[in-house]
């Protein structure tokens, strides 16, 4: 079976409403995630209505996006820090991600990735001098692309935690929500990543970094993330974050190399590559 028709089959987790903020919740990551906390709802009626969802559906996590005001409500309902964004809200406010674990399996911390994580953030080091990609080129990606994103992404993910059907790419890039950006090989696409953007909060996600099995070890990821970066500048975006897999060392590093800080791990968070994983936090200022 194919990794494409493996990812048709799962369902994706759904987006809601809950009074004015935003959740997720579905079966594939087995969470509830509060995507964006307005400030017009009341603290304690949201929790407890996450809460109440995660009950009736047997969620075995909970994980918030906060702003740091809103972080001693949440503490004393039992939620832990596990991650951070410095100036994630427009420049100024930071971000907390806090979690609650509902089962003990889910709160398992892998030990074994952390360590050799550990060791990696010891020996990378920032890379000052950046050589230009040479014989291939780089362009910023449109809809007319959108079918052969959702390919590249499906060849690479067992499994992802939010949709990457063609549809839905398509309109994330016509809502001038999604950005991705290409690795050319003649006139073919061998390399992508993407940028989720938060225009009124002037934060981006940098996402969606996959390559063609035979292109990898050129060093793609770090071209494409450099040059998502200046295409983030120019929008005028001064927040960049990305969400890397714990156990993807070689993306970590990436990361690390290009400057960003390191400011977190979600543990066992994310249904990816056919699994639940844990995940690394990590963001850059760019202006």
């Amino acid at each position: 079976m194919s990794k494409e028709k493996i990812i048709k089959k799962r369902k994706s987790d759904k987006i809601e409403k809950l009074g004015k903020s935003i959740i997720q919740h579905g079966k594939l990551n087995d969470r509830v995630i509060l995507l964006s906390l307005n400030p017009e709802d009341d603290n304690y009626e949201i929790i407890a209505e996450i809460e109440n969802l995660a009950e009736e559906n047997s969620y075995s996590k909970i994980i918030c996006l906060i702003r740091t005001d809103d972080l001693p409500d949440f503490i004393l309902s039992g939620y832990k820090v596990e991650a951070y964004v410095p100036k994630f809200f427009d420049g100024k406010t930071d971000c907390i991600m806090v979690s609650k674990f509902l089962t003990e399996q889910r709160a398992k911390t892998p030990r074994k990735q952390l360590g050799l994580f550990s060791d990696l953030l010891e020996i990378t080091e920032v890379e000052d001098n950046y050589e230009k990609l040479q014989n291939f080129r780089m362009e910023s990606l449109n809809e007319s692309h959108a079918d052969e994103i959702a390919k590249i992404l499906q060849q690479t993910f067992a499994s992802y935690p939010f949709p990457i059907e063609t549809e839905n790419i398509l309109k994330g890039i016509q809502e001038n929500r999604l950005f991705y950006f290409g690795i050319w090989d003649g006139d073919r696409i061998v390399g992508l990543s993407g940028a989720e953007i938060n225009h009124k909060e002037k934060h981006a996600e940098v996402t969606d970094f996959a390559v063609l099995p035979e292109y990898r070890g050129k060093r793609f990821a770090f071209h494409l993330l450099k040059f998502t970066e200046e295409n983030l500048k120019q929008k005028n975006i001064k927040t960049a974050y990305a969400i890397a897999r714990l156990s993807e060392l070689g993306m970590n590093k990436t990361l690390l190399n290009a400057s960003y800080k390191y400011s977190g791990t979600l543990v066992n968070n994310t249904h990816i590559a056919g699994q639940i994983e844990s995940m690394n936090i990590y963001y850059k200022h760019l202006n």
